[in-house]
């Protein structure tokens, strides 16, 4: 009885300012997935070039990025972003969290671009379009189909990777939750409390992702590889 009545009194104290973190969260976590969907793209490209030497930039990155703990990249890419241009926390750990998941969105796009079937290239260049214009519009489109189930769990992890810009001074979520248990000396309900918020926060964007998923037929184009060209 007593943790619910202190879960009550925080919810009471603190509620108008979780909501507001709640807010700056899901903008943090929209801007750095953004950053790293561009990112994702363009080292995905590298990947399946025949230019070696992309290949091998796009490797040597996601290497780095998967062989270090966030944290450590977080504060090395914070520190590094602030020194050399004049950014706000928000700015600049947005721009590392991006740089952290592009490394695993371009590996996303990479399979799902490599899993359509090479003759759809080879139509789309017989009909006379250019590789790019065939990677637009006909590969591009479906591939995107195919990676939204693993963009879904990548764009959640994002989410709760983001708590960890507290560290840097973001005034998001989890940086409330500890100035609030600092205030009212009552840890284990503060977390309580912040972990469910983030419980709904990962709700709304897994019932987002499904919806999408039933929109796009997500699973259809895996039944017949057929060309799709998107206009």
């Amino acid at each position: 009885m007593e943790f619910l009545a202190n879960t009550a009194s925080i919810f009471q104290k603190h509620g108008m300012e979780f909501l507001k973190a709640t807010v700056l969260t899901i903008e943090l976590t929209i801007v750095s997935l953004l950053i790293a969907c561009i990112i994702g793209l363009v080292f995905a490209f590298f990947k399946v070039s025949n230019i070696k030497i992309l290949e091998k930039i796009a490797n040597a990155y996601i290497f780095i990025v998967r062989g270090m703990p966030l944290i450590v990249q977080l504060m090395f890419l914070y520190y590094g972003i602030s020194s050399i241009f004049i950014l706000s926390d928000f700015a600049a750990g947005a721009i590392a969290l991006g740089i952290h998941s592009g490394a695993y969105i371009a590996e996303i796009f990479r399979g799902s671009i490599q899993s359509i079937d090479k003759g759809q290239m080879e139509a789309g260049r017989s009909l006379g379009m250019t590789y790019f214009k065939t990677m637009r519009r006909i590969i591009l489109p479906q591939s995107f189909k195919r990676a939204i189930p693993a963009l879904a769990n990548q764009f959640i992890i994002g989410l709760k990777d983001s708590s960890l810009v507290a560290y840097i001074a973001v005034s998001e979520l989890f940086n409330h939750a500890l100035s609030a248990q600092a205030y009212n000396y009552m840890p284990l309900e503060t977390y309580f409390v912040v972990g469910m918020y983030y419980l709904i926060l990962v709700l709304i964007f897994t019932l987002l992702f499904n919806k999408l998923e039933n929109r796009m037929d997500v699973g259809k184009g895996k039944k017949h590889d057929k060309v799709e060209v998107a206009f």
